[in-house]
């Protein structure tokens, strides 16, 4: 895309709860300013989730004004945007005015539950995993589109004749910032809609066919840094230049380039990424293969993970038993707890994620005594993300034996926490990396760009730019260790369904 003499990039992360824009400078993307706006989550019915389209798009253009006001720059400094997002979330549009047919259904609706079921039980399930790397569920866009298309008076018709448009958040923002010139996604994002084969890196006929979508309805997928056209929204031409969605921009951001190479973020709930290479591992634990970026062509894959309850356990206990004024708190409460006591939590508040995906479980404490008190609850809800993530990363190293020895790179609030990243590390039997840029979904999203544009360096050389903050090294005993976690796989075992 040419030589660019501007070094400012822009970084709209756009989230489940907010709209973020950090501002990066130069080619070794320093955050220089960031502007932030919350939008509302509606609730329309039990179990739903779902957005106001005006508020994802309002959020970003004043958070990309504001961002760019506050690094006192001129548009004509700004080399490229690179946009990240909430994956999974999706939205259908009328392609000639470019309004939305109904709310984005989010990440997080369960609405097309029966309907997931009901593929399972047909027996679809294996290929939908053999062609895409995911299970069948609500998570994923393909049922939610086929509930647009059901749910919605014309739609279906308005699709088959092409005058609609299907996108994830990437893809509507794409469409509004080039005022409607480019209907386009990236491979992160398409290998989260269950109708991408990941290995073609291709639409699947089968998969459109199976869930009735018309094929008009899909977006052109590109590299996740190349051309996604250009915006006047700044007051001058900028062009966009990255795409991925969050997860793996963060990988990104955390220069996970070499095979084996692991991130953790932590935030209400933990998605780990496992970089197992140029070629897709199928997981024998029902984790998701998944792609984790596309450049000049090429692809390389990830293992997936995800922890349903690892910040939201903090929150339990801020909100709901009021043992905390702030979540900040946790930290120095557990560790005042008695050392004598064992006390289990298992956060399966919303059932348990990977590996054990049982969405029948509950939350359990276990080892309660009359000693208990906040000190011990707090530092069993912190001691839970832990265990979880040991876990998770077990499952991730019986698929990919080369990933045995990482070290894991870990962001997101909790990663603040040094309690909580000593106690994983002493769990995991590893070191864990806090990186000195904790922002590292927005830098990923920033590198994108930045790599396009030629403002930074190849991935090897980026890598060595990344720069340590903190190494938490196991200090636990071999049986000390073997004695807490074997307490914990006995509480989750008692806390399955059907136990």
């Amino acid at each position: 895309m040419g030589i660019v003499m501007a070094d400012l990039i822009l970084a709209l992360d756009q989230g489940t709860t907010s709209t973020r824009t950090i501002a990066f400078r130069g080619a070794a993307l320093t955050p220089v300013a960031i502007a932030r706006r919350d939008f509302a989550q509606h609730y329309p019915a039990s179990g739903w989730v779902e957005h106001a389209p005006e508020d994802l798009w309002q959020s970003a253009v004043e958070t990309l004004r504001e961002a760019l006001a506050r690094a006192g720059a001129a548009p004509g400094e700004v080399a490229a945007i690179g946009i990240t997002n909430q994956r999974e979330t999706t939205l259908i549009w009328d392609r000639r005015t470019g309004v939305p047919i109904h709310r984005a259904i989010v990440w997080q609706d369960r609405r097309t539950a029966a309907a997931c079921a009901a593929l399972r039980q047909a027996g679809h399930e294996a290929l939908v995993t053999e062609r895409t790397g995911l299970l069948i569920d609500p998570y994923f866009c393909a049922s939610k589109i086929a509930w647009l298309l059901e749910n919605v008076a014309g739609a279906r018709e308005a699709a088959v004749r092409g005058e609609l448009a299907f996108g994830t958040v990437d893809s509507f923002l794409l469409w509004k910032l080039t005022e409607g010139a480019l209907h386009a996604t990236d491979a992160t994002n398409a290998s989260r809609t269950l109708l991408f084969d990941i290995r073609r890196g291709a639409w699947d006929e089968a998969l459109l066919e199976l869930f009735g979508i018309p094929r008009a309805l899909l977006p052109e997928v590109r590299d996740c840094a190349g051309d996604f056209g250009t915006t006047g929204l700044l007051g001058a031409p900028v062009r966009i230049a990255g795409v991925a969605g969050d997860q793996q921009a963060a990988t990104i951001g955390q220069a996970c380039f070499r095979p084996g190479m692991v991130k953790a973020t932590y935030g209400t709930g933990c998605f780990a990424l496992l970089n197992t290479g140029a070629a897709p591992v199928a997981s024998r634990n029902r984790l998701l293969t998944t792609i984790a970026w596309q450049i000049a062509g090429a692809r390389t894959y990830a293992l997936e993970g995800a922890i349903f309850v690892a910040g939201a356990a903090v929150q339990w206990l801020r909100d709901g038993l009021g043992l905390l004024r702030e979540a900040a708190e946790s930290g120095r409460l557990a560790a005042t707890a008695h050392a004598g006591q064992a006390v289990y939590l298992v956060p399966a508040f919303t059932g348990l994620g990977a590996p054990h995906w049982d969405a029948d479980a509950r939350g359990a404490l276990f080892g309660l005594t009359r000693a208990t008190g906040p000190a011990e609850l707090a530092r069993a809800a912190l001691e839970s993300v832990a265990y979880q993530s040991r876990d998770l990363l077990a499952a991730m190293h019986a698929d990919y034996a080369a990933s045995a020895q990482t070290v894991l790179r870990v962001d997101g609030g909790m990663a603040a926490s040094d309690w909580t990243m000593q106690f994983l590390a002493d769990i995991l039997d590893a070191p864990v990396d806090r990186p000195a840029v904790t922002e590292t979904t927005a830098l990923g999203a920033a590198y994108l760009a930045g790599l396009a544009v030629g403002l930074c360096p190849p991935p090897d050389e980026f890598a060595r730019q990344w720069r340590l903050e903190h190494r938490f090294v196991p200090q636990m005993s071999e049986e000390r260790r073997a004695e807490r976690y074997a307490g914990w796989q006995d509480a989750v075992r008692r806390t399955r369904s059907g136990s």
